[in-house]
């Protein structure tokens, strides 16, 4: 627990809130393109799937739709630029928050772990140096940090590592399926299509993948080995870069991976750079001055005990949630990938190919009329893909009809009529059809018996 508050060069955290601030602009800008290409998404008057407990989250109207996302994204420009960076930082935390809750059908885990470093990020002190803040009040310049900084986004990365290698082991991916299938359909891809062709390149994907999260943590923490285990993670994200379409998650986990480093290492680099070029030699000998003068002083992190209590409570509390919420789809019977059952926030990622098709169908409860609802007649492209797959989905989109009916007063039955397939086998029935959806509420604790075994 000393540890933790012990003073540590700062330049590593300076490093993180940089390129955080750019990966922000760069996924809320993104948002922002798609909100205008696929037009109707987050449209208020348009079906969203809402995350249990968050369903009085709603979209905004144009124009505010739009002013919102840009001003998120001039919001992680100030972060970067470390300019007003409490506000900039609190603002952006919950604007990126509002977007990610906007849709569940959009859920990914980046996104997902995007929300909470950007709350982290708020109680960081990585404006202390290279900030617009610093130029204009020197005296917020500080050139060392306590260690609980830096081990709080090194312990999420490592959990992200961890439970994705735990993930891993499962006998379709120790087949390398659906590895098989993914890298075949980019065998044309200009760079590496005709490794892609090979069917050992999708063991070897598999079982790197495997042992990569399952134990670069471990290789990580130690000096002599760190800077093989960080080649083997460079080398591992490069390649999902080219094979797959994950946007700025392989920059975050490189990033994130990289803080396993000494914390002086962006400054080791600098100076590197320094004894090429005559100025940044001077700017380099005087920080190094600087924090030799720091270092020699009791840091204010040291200075309150209460506060350190404080710290330590709220790591500990962090800590549990990301050691246990990835265990809970051991509550539920049945596969996690088949039932969905404590699948999200449990870094489940890329592991399993899963498509479905199906109908609703409607009952007016008085007359007995039959109804048949085909989903894309309310739904988006990508709503509907993720709808046959999620029986959480399903449920909410049963409840959605039950109220679209009520309103043109009819009681009804809403039955689901879905099938589905996991990792390219065969076609199974996915819902009770005989069970009334309109009946049934989604439970984080138990398990839902109307999920048919595949």
């Amino acid at each position: 627990m000393q540890r933790l508050f012990q003073p540590v060069d700062i330049a590593s955290l300076i490093l993180l809130r940089i390129i955080f601030g750019i990966l922000g602009f760069a996924d809320v800008f993104g948002t922002w393109i798609y909100y205008h290409m696929m037009k109707g998404a987050f449209a208020p008057e348009a079906f969203q799937f809402k995350y249990y407990g968050f369903e009085w989250v709603k979209p905004l109207p144009e124009p505010f739709m739009s002013i919102l996302l840009l001003s998120i994204c001039a919001c992680a420009i100030l972060v970067a630029l470390g300019k007003w960076y409490r506000i900039s930082a609190t603002l952006f935390a919950f604007g990126f928050t509002y977007t990610y809750f906007l849709e569940k059908a959009h859920y990914l885990n980046h996104g997902y772990l995007f929300c909470w470093i950007s709350f982290l990020m708020i109680f960081l002190p990585v404006d202390r140096q290279l900030s617009l803040d610093v130029k204009k009040n020197p005296d917020l310049k500080s050139d060392t940090a306590p260690y609980w900084c830096l081990f709080i986004p090194q312990f999420l990365m490592g959990i992200v590592y961890f439970f994705g290698g735990i993930a891993k082991l499962n006998s379709d991916w120790l087949h390398a399926i659906p590895l098989k299938q993914w890298i075949g359909y980019r065998a044309g891809h200009p760079l590496i299509g005709p490794l892609l062709e090979q069917e050992w390149m999708a063991y070897f994907m598999a079982y790197g993948g495997l042992l990569l999260d399952l134990f670069v943590v471990f290789f990580l923490v130690f000096r002599k080995t760190r800077p093989w285990a960080f080649a083997a993670v460079l080398f591992f994200h490069f390649m999902n870069l080219l094979v797959f379409s994950i946007g700025i998650f392989p920059f975050l986990s490189v990033t994130l991976t990289a803080l396993y480093f000494a914390p002086d290492f962006p400054r080791r680099f600098m100076h590197w750079l320094a004894d090429r070029w005559d100025w940044l030699n001077k700017q380099q000998n005087a920080w190094i001055s600087r924090i030799q003068s720091s270092t020699e002083k009791i840091p204010m992190w040291q200075a309150a005990p209460r506060n350190r209590t404080l710290i330590l409570s709220g790591l500990g509390v962090l800590m549990a949630i990301h050691l246990l919420l990835p265990l809970r789809h051991h509550l539920y019977p049945g596969d996690v990938a088949w039932t969905e059952e404590g699948h999200r926030y449990s870094w489940r990622m890329m592991l399993r190919s899963k498509i479905g098709f199906g109908k609703f169908q409607v009952v007016n409860q008085d007359t007995g009329e039959k109804t048949i609802v085909r989903p894309r007649d309310y739904l988006s492209e990508r709503q509907e893909r993720k709808l046959y797959t999620h029986p959480d989905m399903i449920l909410q989109f049963a409840h959605f009809l039950e109220k679209e009916f009520e309103t043109e007063g009819q009681e009804v039955a809403v039955y689901a009529n879905i099938r589905c397939k996991l990792n390219y086998r065969d076609y199974h029935d996915y819902i009770d059809p005989e069970r009334d959806l309109t009946q049934l509420e989604w439970s984080f604790w138990a398990p839902s018996d109307w999920i048919l075994p595949e």
